[in-house]
């Protein structure tokens, strides 16, 4: 096996997190809160987005350009077990818990 189809298995096995995440502004405090089925991902996608200039929450874009990324942290906030869940349940749960912990962090939603 070559090292890129061992790199391609692992990739295929490895275990997917979904859950809440937060992006903070050390600069302002500001929090912005989103959910997602791989949490391995995610920061990758909001911060591409960012430094093209085209994140859809415009509040997250516009201090990013002001601040800068040195300013802003990605983090973990829950993961959430989706095990056993449809479609629909999996959407679902990760929608509650996102609005739980925008209420709990005084934030503001992604997604």
């Amino acid at each position: 096996m070559s090292g890129r189809d061992a790199l391609l298995r692992a990739y295929k096995e490895r275990k997917v997190e979904a859950g809440v995440y937060a992006v903070r502004c050390a600069a302002t405090d500001e929090v912005w809160v989103g959910a997602t089925p791989d949490l391995s991902t995610r920061q990758n996608g909001i911060w591409f987005s960012l430094r093209l200039g085209s994140h859809r929450e415009p509040s997250l874009q516009a201090a990013w350009n002001i601040h800068g990324a040195d300013r802003f942290a990605y983090e973990t906030v829950e993961t959430v077990d989706l095990d056993g869940l449809d479609t629909f349940g999996r959407v679902s749960r990760l929608k509650d818990r996102r609005a739980h912990w925008i209420e709990a962090l005084g934030a503001r939603g992604l997604n």
